[in-house]
Parts: C-alpha cells; sequence; structure tokens
C-alpha cells in the first residue's frame, strides 16, 4: 500500500494532477474553454448592451438614424417614381434617360459596388433564413409522408363511401 500510495501521491497529491496537466498539452481543456467562451459572449453581450443603455440624446444622433433609414424606401419609391414620369412624360424622361447615356462606365461600377455592398447584408441574412425555412421543410418532409399514407389507407377520399351500409341504402333509395 504504501509503493501504490506513493505513486498517487506523486501523481495527484500536492492539488495537481500531472496527468490531467500532460494531456492539456495535448488536447484542451474542454471546460475551460467553454468557460472562456462564455465569459467571451458575456463581455460582448454587455458591451452590445451598454451601447443601447441610455437612451441617445440630442437632435444630431436622431438626425443621423433618421438618414441611415432613407436608402431603401428612397430607392424603392424613386424606381416607382420613374415609371410613373416614363408615362406621364415619356419626352422628359427620354431626355434624362440620355444623360444618364454619359455616365462614364467606372462610375457605373463604383454605384453598383456600393448598392451592393449596402444591401449584401440584408440579402445574405434574407438567404440564410431562407435556406433554414427550406431546411425545416425538408426535416417535415417523413412526417407528411407518414400523413398521407395514413390517409391513404383510410381510403376516404378514393372509394366515396363504399362499404358504408347507410350510405349503399341511401343510393339504392335514391336510384330506385
Amino acid at each position: 500500500m504504501g509503493l501504490i500510495g506513493g505513486v498517487m501521491g506523486a501523481l495527484f497529491g500536492n492539488g495537481r494532477n500531472v496527468i490531467r496537466d500532460t494531456a492539456e498539452v495535448f488536447r484542451i481543456n474542454a471546460e475551460a474553454s467553454d468557460a472562456r467562451d462564455a465569459a467571451y459572449r458575456a463581455a460582448a453581450l454587455a458591451e452590445f448592451g451598454a451601447e443601447f443603455a441610455h437612451p441617445r440624446q440630442g437632435r444630431f444622433d436622431g438626425f443621423v438614424d433618421g438618414l441611415n433609414r432613407i436608402p431603401r424606401p428612397a430607392l424603392a419609391f424613386g424606381t416607382l417614381g420613374l415609371f410613373v414620369a416614363a408615362m406621364a412624360d415619356p419626352i422628359w424622361f427620354a431626355s434624362r434617360m440620355q444623360g444618364l447615356a454619359l455616365v462614364p462606365e467606372p462610375l457605373w461600377w463604383l454605384m453598383g459596388a456600393i448598392v451592393s455592398f449596402y444591401f449584401g447584408s440584408r440579402y445574405q441574412a434574407k438567404a440564410q433564413d431562407f435556406q433554414r425555412s427550406v431546411t425545416e421543410t425538408m426535416a417535415r418532409t417523413p412526417i407528411v409522408l407518414g400523413n398521407i399514407a395514413s390517409l391513404g389507407a383510410m381510403d376516404v377520399v378514393g372509394s366515396e363511401g363504399a362499404g358504408n351500409a347507410a350510405l349503399d341504402d341511401w343510393r339504392a333509395g335514391r336510384d330506385g
């Protein structure tokens, strides 16, 4: 017992675990890693929360928030306005479009890049939501197929009441 106790004391004594300490050199401690991740997330949430903890003061902040909400509706209503202008005064509209034909191509590329970056993040978020909904739908497919098979086994729709004595009597009385 003394030899085993000495070996165990050397390995696990003094509040240390030599095996664990050695293993952590080759493999990360999952519990400590999870604790670090939780602390990181808590710090990030605290930082985000601190940003919105106090209502913004002043007209400048309200003005900038209002400006941030303008581009999408302005582009949508502007496009609809172009259609209305084309129908209301085709000559005026055609002269404006001729002016756009003089815009150099690099400026169009720059405009495309700005619009792509501005709307790209929203598109990506919507595309991810769509993919998630498709995945959820596909996950429900086996349940739906099982329900269809159960309904087919009942044969309510296809037989139109065949084998129902009351319905057969009613039909016989109606036909005869």
